[in-house]
């Protein structure tokens, strides 16, 4: 008998999600089936409630501070998952990871410098950098005939110059649910080391690696990669509790610590929300039975895409992620330019997707699906696509 029911269906309208509720502003259409935002529709695991319910009984919300089993159990979580000791002193709360993106340009990159980024990749990389005034300079990934990208550290020594001061890694990486080898790392830590170029990692996705796969924290490659870099995480993809902002930054290096993390005290952005810390641990402390089952049902929800595209929409392959519920589908043998494309999914299917070049022109012809939902609306779906397909 099943622990978790993942194939509960949870009505979400009316709730303010983003997911559902932002449907008519984003595509025009309230009634499409939401395969897009990444957060997932199963129901948020019932240890991180009753945690929430229980502080609710006490009914007084003032100030707060952290409790003293917070930081211990992130540490704890860390190392049993992924073997990094990550010491306390380098640990801070951040009110998000995107946020975060926006207050570490604002730290480290001066307004005449440059930000890099690898496309297609995760928007607000890109859409953050900008909105800050800061010069994006791109080092599109290369696709390989297996359906997988890698990095292109040619042309990333070509587009480094003396303003490149930062450059944002996507560990495991958005869309392509890549989790990137060590050798990779290690390369890409040389370079940016030699360079003076701090690396900031997005690892909200690190407890997500699927099958056999493992994800390796950037810091943890080399002694270079832990003295030039900042790592971002956070239980709240894992969990289904983004709602909840519960992220933290992990810097091993003194320097770049210290720069960063007075900065946030300064403006007192390193103080969580009173929610945060008790979502946080309960998730760590009771969440990997969860987790685990969690995981295979995202896997056989693949497993099903994958073979439904192979047996009815040949024309449409998703690429097999490594990590995470974003399944990066390759369209480009329709031959449908963008507007075309965005039409068949929304107008024709009534599906709400990611279109592929949000993440960069190198997306074009891609679109992105949340396959974290229920069986029976993931195949309701498919069924929507390929009726859609059949039409052109």
């Amino acid at each position: 008998m099943k622990k978790y029911d993942f194939d509960k269906i949870i009505n979400r309208r009316g709730t303010n999600a983003l997911k559902v509720d932002a449907l008519q502003e984003r595509y025009g259409n309230s009634e499409l089936l939401p395969l897009w935002v990444a957060d997932m529709d199963f129901e948020t695991p019932s240890f991180i409630t009753e945690a929430l319910r229980q502080r609710l009984q006490h009914s007084l919300f003032g100030y707060t501070v952290e409790p003293k089993e917070y930081w211990p159990t992130v540490i704890w979580w860390i190392f049993a998952h992924h073997g990094w000791d990550v010491k306390r002193e380098w640990l801070t709360y951040i009110p998000g990871i995107v946020k975060g993106i926006g207050m570490a340009i604002n730290v480290f990159v001066k307004e005449d410098e440059k930000v890099i980024i690898q496309p297609p990749v995760y928007h607000p990389f890109r859409l953050t950098s900008l909105g800050n005034g800061r010069e994006v300079v791109y080092n599109p990934l290369h696709e390989n005939e297996d359906g997988s990208y890698s990095m292109d550290f040619d042309n990333l020594e070509t587009v480094i110059d003396e303003k490149c001061r930062l450059l944002i890694l996507s560990n495991p990486h958005n869309p392509g649910g890549i989790v990137w080898d060590r050798e990779t790392l290690v390369r890409l830590a040389d370079l940016c080391y030699q360079h003076h170029i701090l690396v900031l990692s997005d690892e909200i996705h690190c407890d997500m690696a699927l099958w056999d796969n493992k994800h390796i924290p950037f810091a943890t490659v080399s002694r270079k990669a832990a003295a030039c870099s900042i790592t971002f995480g956070s239980p709240s993809k894992t969990f289904n509790i983004a709602g909840i902002v519960s992220s933290y930054a992990i810097v091993p290096d003194n320097k770049i610590r210290n720069r960063f993390f007075s900065w946030l005290k300064a403006n007192e952005l390193d103080e969580p929300t009173l929610f945060a810390p008790i979502a946080t641990i309960a998730a760590f402390q009771e969440g990997e039975t969860w987790r685990k089952d969690m995981l295979k049902y995202i896997e056989e929800n693949i497993d099903f895409t994958i073979n439904y595209c192979a047996n009815y929409l040949r024309s449409i392959k998703p690429w097999r992620p490594q990590a995470s519920f974003l399944v990066w589908l390759d369209c480009r043998a329709l031959e449908l330019n963008h507007n075309q494309l965005v039409s068949l999914f929304i107008q024709k299917a009534h599906l709400a997707l990611n279109d592929g070049e949000m993440f960069g022109e190198e997306g074009r012809g891609f679109m992105r699906m949340n396959v974290a939902v229920p069986r029976s609306i993931l195949k309701q779906a498919l069924d929507q696509l390929r009726q859609a397909v059949t039409s052109l």
